[in-house]
């Protein structure tokens, strides 16, 4: 099992933004450092928590300060794009990575950044339009054919080659046919994992995903995968979740309590998961009523909070009831207290995941 890191990012209201980037960019230096495998950066536009409209940039710089880690957009919310420029700057992009860049894509899931297009989420159109589009940037990459290409959402021409003044649309990928692709998944038996699994994309279940749901992820996938005869590789799975590490249990729920895990869930994620789905996609029990979601809940039941020794059963156990995954994405997170914070992404890296096997 590998160790990667997702960052939506999170920071509070008020929080300065050239600070936040700074922070950010810093983290991914350090994990870099401590042998990350990889690091997913949010897509937002108007939630004021989620403060990085434009990871492609932030993963552009983060490229010159990092040395192994691979960074993915998590995720390009395909609807706020017109296909035509995403496709030369996510080409751009991985000419830049040389090989360091992954890209998930979706159909996005905030009701703000619906609103700046003018989509009704309610209406499914996102998730109509998101396959289109992709598969628009596929043949941009592959053979470009000259021609319009009409969309309600979008409008672009590809001209006619001049090769006597080297006019053609011309810009692919680094890697080949193309980065890798990926796909995040909320739901129970989620449509957008078995589309994954359709395309031998990497599928990838979010943060607050209990087990029950995590069970009917791989099954989607695998679904999917069975209809077009792809391999359903279980390596390529990747599981995000709060984590933090303490010498002591006590000390670890402690700093999970009073700190920015509980801040976060309490003050953004929580009124936002029920503002949206509603709380039925964290509860393990799905009878439980909504009041019995708190902090605890959520520590105790989805989040891996605990000692060393905790924190490995807990990962242990996360992968036997799923029947195995490839990467844990541990979520980003402000460092406050930094060493502490510091601390516990490297202990995660250095003397947990290695004994996981």
């Amino acid at each position: 099992m590998q160790l990667g890191f997702f960052n939506m990012p999170l920071h509070p209201p008020g929080s300065d933004l050239a600070v936040t980037l700074e922070d950010d960019l810093q983290q991914l230096v350090e994990l870099d450092r401590l042998g990350y495998t990889e690091a997913w950066i949010g897509e937002h536009f108007t939630t004021v928590w989620e403060n990085i409209p434009a990871p492609d940039l932030f993963i552009a710089q983060a490229l010159g300060v990092t040395k192994q880690i691979k960074l993915g957009t998590g995720v390009t919310n395909i609807p706020n794009h017109n296909p035509f420029y995403l496709a030369h700057r996510i080409a751009q992009l991985d000419q830049m990575s040389k090989g360091r860049l992954l890209w998930g894509i979706g159909s996005g899931g905030f009701i703000g950044d619906f609103r700046v297009t003018g989509i009704d989420p309610a209406s499914g159109e996102q998730r109509d339009m998101t396959p289109k589009a992709v598969d628009l940037i596929l043949e941009l990459w592959a053979d470009p054919k000259p021609g319009s290409y009409d969309e309600p959402r979008w409008h672009f021409n590809v001209p006619e080659p001049d090769d006597s003044i080297g006019l053609r649309v011309h810009v692919k990928p680094y890697q080949k046919p193309h980065p890798p692709i990926a796909l995040a998944g909320i739901s129970v038996k989620s449509d957008t994992l078995e589309f994954a699994g359709e395309r031998g994309y990497i599928p990838m279940s979010i943060n607050f995903t209990p087990t029950r749901i995590l069970n009917s992820h791989w099954e989607s996938v695998a679904a999917g995968a069975a209809k077009t005869g792809v391999a359903a590789d279980r390596s390529r799975w990747r599981i995000a979740r709060e984590i933090f590490v303490a010498d002591s249990t006590k000390e670890a729920r402690k700093m999970a309590l009073e700190g920015v895990l509980a801040r976060d869930f309490e003050q953004y994620l929580g009124p936002l998961i029920g503002k949206g789905r509603g709380m039925g996609i964290v509860k393990q029990d799905p009878d439980m009523p909504d009041s019995d979601v708190t902090t605890e809940y959520m520590m105790d039941n989805i989040w891996i909070v605990g000692s060393r020794e905790e924190v490995a059963e807990k990962i242990g156990a996360l992968n036997e009831t799923v029947g195995g995954f490839g990467v844990l994405l541990a979520m980003g997170h402000e460092w406050v207290p930094h060493q502490a914070w510091l601390d516990s992404m490297g202990i995660l890296a250095t003397e947990i995941m290695p004994k996981m096997g």
